[in-house]
């Protein structure tokens, strides 16, 4: 059994900057991590077109910022070169290949009890800690839905999360079964490479382009989210027009109120929208 003040689950940028901030006010702590690498989401499970939806001054992790010659939206590998950086800067040393099992808390001793397996060698490792950290990600898992006939689908079936270019698709059809960030940009990098696609979309979205999340997020430091809302609102309408005839309905809440309270991030568009207005993609 170790005993630690701090313990944090995964070794995803969360959890690298909350080790860099632990290490700078010199606090003892401990990454687990349940895959072999840091950043695996970025490292592993990333498409090849990915960029940052976010301009870099909202995406850098504490006591390092982006650089100024770097650009606005970073590119993915761009990215993990600067979590590579992060992580030799802070000397940051997560244990992998732990996944953690259970976590309890003593009311008595008030500390957690955390049990994590070890992968490499089957065991299981006890650690006690005065705080946890979970930093697992809202994004880390996959899920594919038990659909009637997918077993017997003669075709390929793949999670977002294995996507990596629509050039291994060339000449073929792709159906793309939902229409998040994800959805949005592997139809639209599919498409590019000639692909037939189709994009099936259940649940209203808001469409938005990384420039009004930019101006939204920089005015909702001032102003209330509601007034941030009716002036994004009002900007995708006009830029885009009414998309419902083409499928895509605007929730009746707005896009940064459902990202605050439901954790709803809009539909940041790369180019999908106008080749779903000319029918490239279906």
């Amino acid at each position: 059994m170790e005993e630690i003040v701090v313990l944090i689950v995964g070794a995803g940028p969360s959890g690298l900057a909350t080790s860099a901030c632990l290490s700078v006010h010199s606090i003892p702590h401990i990454i687990l991590e349940k895959e072999d690498i840091y950043a695996s989401l970025w490292k592993k499970r990333a498409y090849d077109r990915l960029k940052l939806h976010l301009a870099k001054e909202f995406c850098s992790l504490p006591f390092k910022p982006h650089s100024p010659d770097s650009p606005t939206y970073i590119p993915k590998d761009m990215f993990v070169d600067y979590l590579d950086d992060y992580v030799k800067t802070f000397n940051i040393q997560p244990k992998y290949q732990r996944h953690v099992e259970s976590a309890s808390y003593d009311e008595a001793d008030g500390k957690w009890r955390i049990e994590a397996k070890n992968v490499l060698t089957g065991g299981v490792e006890v650690y006690v800690a005065e705080f946890l950290v979970v930093a697992s990600g809202e994004n880390s898992g996959k899920y594919i839905p038990e659909l009637p006939g997918l077993d017997s689908f003669s075709g390929e079936t793949l999670h977002s999360s294995e996507y990596k270019s629509g050039a291994k698709f060339e000449n073929k059809e792709v159906l793309v079964v939902g229409c998040g960030n994800s959805g949005m940009e592997i139809a639209y990098d599919l498409s590019n490479y000639g692909v037939q696609t189709a994009i099936v979309i259940r649940n209203p979205v808001h469409v938005v382009t990384k420039e009004i999340v930019r101006v939204g997020m920089i005015f909702s430091k001032y102003l209330p989210i509601f007034i941030v809302d009716i002036m994004a609102v009002l900007m995708s309408k006009i830029l885009y027009g009414d998309l419902s005839k083409y499928g895509i309905r605007r929730p009746t809440k707005g896009p940064f109120y459902l990202k605050a309270t439901a954790g709803r991030a809009p539909v940041i568009d790369v180019g999908t929208v106008a080749k779903i207005k000319s029918k490239e993609i279906k």
